[in-house]
């Protein structure tokens, strides 16, 4: 399934640029080739704007990526119960509380990539597990309803916007 497929009764309107910024691409190699992408850009940041801040109070590098594990572990639990037909609601939750309590500036790229790595790799394999019929599986969360296959887009578009902002505001 490609991203022109979605609709925008899958997801809620504030994840609309999110989802915007998946345009063109299809689910499972949209997912590998931002990984890809994303890892070759990490890897050419230099040291000492890892732990930089544009302004105050906002996140660095490391906390911008340990910010994208977070978020896609969270959206793959939510992919995962919403394809299981599970019909509990699930909260939304506080990025910046997370940030806050993730420690990522006192850990190495290395160490945040490597569990990057593993994290988009248990990605791959849970959404490859779904068939179409699954992907169009809808649940609640936070303030809407969300397909699982939203949700798949929901965490490349999720990078890319990220991936700008750095480029824009950090380097």
């Amino acid at each position: 399934m490609t991203i022109s497929d979605l609709n925008e009764t899958e997801y809620i309107p504030y994840f609309k640029g999110y989802i915007d910024n998946a345009k063109g691409l299809k689910l499972l190699p949209g997912l590998q080739s931002s990984y890809n992408e994303a890892i070759d850009f990490y890897l050419s940041i230099d040291a000492n704007k890892l732990s930089y801040r544009y302004a105050e109070g906002k996140w660095t590098i490391k906390e911008i990526v340990c910010h994208l594990i977070d978020t896609e572990r969270i959206f793959c639990y939510r992919a995962l119960r919403f394809a299981r037909q599970d019909k509990t609601v699930l909260s939304g939750f506080d990025e910046n509380d997370y940030v806050e309590y993730s420690k990522a500036d006192k850990r190495s790229i290395k160490d945040l990539l490597e569990e990057y790595q593993s994290v988009r790799g248990a990605t791959i394999s849970l959404f490859k597990s779904f068939d179409d019929e699954t992907l169009l599986s809808k649940g609640l969360a936070g303030t809407g309803q969300v397909s699982v296959r939203a949700l798949g887009f929901l965490i490349v578009g999720h990078e890319k916007h990220h991936i700008r902002i750095i480029k824009e505001r950090y380097l």
